[in-house]
């Protein structure tokens, strides 16, 4: 009776009526498996690293500061999105077929999946932009990111996700219809995808981008300026080239990690297929996005925990340093 189910509900997937299924069993076990173990695997690793980087974060007390907030609060996105991603992974293992044919069970799952992916941009970008604004106005612009603000931004940021990434538990979802059924996310709906992956992605894309660039176009200018007053740009050179290189691999890292999470809706969009003539490879597909989307949630406690602490310390350092000699040069060319 419930192979009978998935045929007729099958046949009328995402609006084709030609589609149908004779199979009793769509995927491997050993497939099963393969991907399974990896998503896993990854996932339990990332919330290791993720709740390292919170301990380690509690443990040096410099939660006062309105970044290590942001950083914080990143850690536990990326630790909701490892244990969102466990669980549907343990589903994926337990009943395969369901993320093609799409249940009830898989509605839940996939909703807080989204929350935490979308509260996991919404750290970057303001991150990016706390980092812009901390270089950008120097001293003046420093005392007037105060902890409350990077506190309201963080109970915002949540608050947006929650409110996108549940609104298919409030209804936006195609679970009792096959008309605009998503093939991939199933019991998504096809339209939902697109409204959620197109704004987010471009913001996680363009806004690091810019941010980071004018941080580096910053430091150029002002080692510029120190050199025409005469002053030692060593450290200045050095600086720039770390951040250049954190920043490419911050931005490189959501490239990798959410371009193929875009693509695969977007041929969700575009698709005519039935979902059986996607099978393997397309799902195959769709696994190794989740596990891209682990690996960001991986790196991102080490870029934001180990390499940008030391970032920001020689930063500040140097707007110390250079606001004291810029100081003496203006004096010295009166």
């Amino acid at each position: 009776v419930t192979q009978i189910f998935k045929n007729t509900r099958f046949s009328t997937m995402n609006g084709y009526s030609n589609c149908s299924a004779n199979h009793t069993e769509i995927w491997s076990r050993n497939l099963v498996l393969a991907l399974g173990i990896p998503q896993l695997t990854i996932n339990i690793a990332s919330v290791i690293f993720n709740c390292t980087a919170i301990i380690t974060r509690k443990a040096t007390k410099d939660l006062h500061k309105p970044i290590s907030i942001l950083f914080c609060n990143l850690a536990f996105s990326d630790l909701f999105t490892s244990f969102s991603g466990f669980w549907i992974s343990m589903l994926f293992i337990t009943k395969p077929d369901d993320t093609i044919f799409g249940s009830k069970d898989m509605l839940a799952p996939y909703a807080l999946y989204t929350t935490s992916i979308l509260s996991t941009i919404y750290n970057l970008v303001s991150i990016g932009i706390e980092r812009y604004l901390a270089v950008a106005e120097s001293i003046r612009t420093r005392f007037r990111i105060a902890r409350n603000h990077s506190i309201a931004v963080v109970l915002i940021n949540w608050v947006l996700a929650f409110f996108l990434g549940c609104l298919p538990l409030m209804g936006w979802n195609c679970l009792h219809t096959g008309k605009n059924l998503s093939v991939l996310y199933s019991p998504f709906c096809v339209d939902y995808l697109i409204f959620i992956t197109t704004p987010n992605v471009v913001a996680a894309f363009i806004v690091p981008l810019f941010t980071y660039l004018r941080i580096i176009m910053i430091l150029r200018k002002r080692k510029l300026r120190m050199k025409a007053c005469g002053q030692a740009i060593g450290t200045y050179k050095s600086a720039e080239i770390q951040v250049a290189r954190t920043s490419i691999f911050i931005w490189l890292l959501a490239l990798v990690s959410y371009a193929p999470l875009f693509a695969g809706v977007i041929f969700d969009a575009i698709n005519h297929q039935c979902p059986l003539d996607l099978y393997p490879s397309v799902y195959i597909f769709r696994n190794c996005t989740a596990m891209l989307i682990t690996m960001n949630c991986l790196g991102n406690p080490i870029i934001y925990t180990l390499k940008t602490k030391t970032l920001g310390a020689k930063l500040k350092s140097l707007k110390c340093l250079s606001g004291k000699r810029l100081q003496a040069c203006t004096i010295a060319n009166i």
